[in-house]
């Protein structure tokens, strides 16, 4: 990729556009192809041989590889600043893959107390029936870590900032108490993106997104992607998509993803200014007991959050005065914002986590809310829309909690 003479590296938006791809190669098309196949034919038994031993490039099955999905790694991997990466069906399929292939019986990982929901029940149901034990902790001291890593730790997995909860947990600090263990740092940073944050300049080993969220960032796919060294990728890609999960990512959604990265950080910027406006206007309602945002001054996580991120992002939690029942009030007289779960769309928003575990519970009473989340929690994904048009939305709702 040219940098026209300047002695520099194309910058983000460039590389999101351009890298890995060169429209010459492939009769001009400047939109990299879609590469719909399942397999691949060789000229010889000693040609698939070579490719199968990995002595020369190539394709076998698409179960693990496909040249779409292969530029979207490699323009993923660019951007995040990581050796390799894999990309998966759905960000749940990332973590699934990515612990089930470097996790045994005996080992054990810490957590941080408050995860993703479907995250939370996989580290707390199922991981120890496979007899894995999980140590969850507050990491948000990552002092707390001088206690619970052993020689049998093989992970630390933490997402950054968190969900629903928005809290900021320092990368650098918990990679440096973390140092001599032997363990590795997985940061899941989905709610940052590669252009807000990027894990592994502050320490992390390996990065998790659901591809679903802000590098889609349109709402109409699911998809994951674990990013790293490269022996750690491969392991995680001949092993756990191979043959654990089998979550391979179709060639049309990766092509839609590559689409939505080419505004990546267009989008990320208008994300954070309408996020930095909404936050600040919910801390000074009368109605507001309490908000979390990164970027939002003197809060706790601040001068975390502008050491590690660009920006704050677009994701927020508050709580109103009057608690669960205000809550379900404000959000059901929301006009704009959309009641419903998920994040990172044009469009903005809105869960209360807490109703969503009181109804998983009629059919599976073992599930448990996550610690750190509290009734009165509201998530607020900000989306495209006019910032005028979302704080008075917001304003006209909380005018009936």
């Amino acid at each position: 990729m040219s940098t026209h003479g300047k002695n520099r590296p194309p910058g983000f938006q460039t590389r999101a556009i351009h890298h890995g791809y060169d429209p010459r190669k492939l009769l001009g098309a400047v939109a990299p192809p879609i590469f719909m196949t399942s397999t691949y034919s060789f000229e010889g038994v000693e040609d698939a041989a070579a490719v199968m031993s990995h002595e020369r490039e190539g394709y076998l099955y698409g179960r693990t590889a496909n040249p779409t999905q292969a530029l979207l790694e490699a323009r993923l991997a660019n951007l995040e600043g990581a050796e390799a990466c894999v990309a998966v069906a759905s960000g749940m399929a990332a973590v699934g893959s990515l612990m089930l292939s470097l996790l045994s019986q005996d080992d054990e990982i810490v957590v941080h107390r408050t995860l993703y929901s479907n995250t939370y029940s996989l580290t707390r149901q199922a991981l120890p029936r496979f007899g894995i034990k999980v140590v969850p902790i507050d990491l948000t001291d990552p002092s707390r870590l001088d206690g619970a890593i052993t020689k049998k730790t093989k992970l630390i997995y933490f997402e950054t900032p968190g969900n629903p909860s928005s809290e900021v947990i320092d990368i650098a600090a918990v990679a440096a108490r973390a140092r001599n263990s032997g363990a590795r740092i997985v940061v899941d940073s989905t709610f940052a993106s590669p252009y807000v944050q990027r894990p592994l300049e502050h320490g992390a080993h390996l990065v998790l997104h659901s591809l679903t969220k802000y590098i889609n960032g349109h709402g109409d796919l699911l998809a994951g992607a674990v990013l790293g060294d490269a022996a750690t990728i491969d392991r995680i890609r001949s092993n756990g998509l191979n043959f654990i999960t089998g979550a391979t990512l179709s060639p049309m959604a990766a092509f839609l993803i590559m689409r939505g990265m080419k505004t990546l950080k267009l989008r990320m910027k208008q994300h954070a200014e309408s996020a930095q406006a909404v936050a600040e206007m919910l801390a000074a309602h009368p109605a507001v007991a309490w908000v979390r945002y990164p970027f939002l001054p003197g809060s706790r996580d601040y001068e975390v959050a502008r050491r590690q991120m660009i920006s704050g992002s677009a994701m927020m939690s508050f709580g109103l005065k009057a608690g669960y029942a205000g809550a379900v009030a404000m959000m059901d007289r929301l006009q704009l914002i959309s009641r419903a779960v998920s994040l990172g769309d044009a469009e903005s928003l809105i869960m209360h986590p807490a109703s969503l575990i009181r109804a998983r519970q009629k059919f599976y009473p073992e599930t448990r809310m996550a610690e750190g989340v509290t009734d009165d929690l509201i998530r607020l994904s900000i989306g495209l829309e006019e910032t005028d048009d979302l704080l008075d939305d917001i304003t006209q709702a909380l005018a009936g909690a």
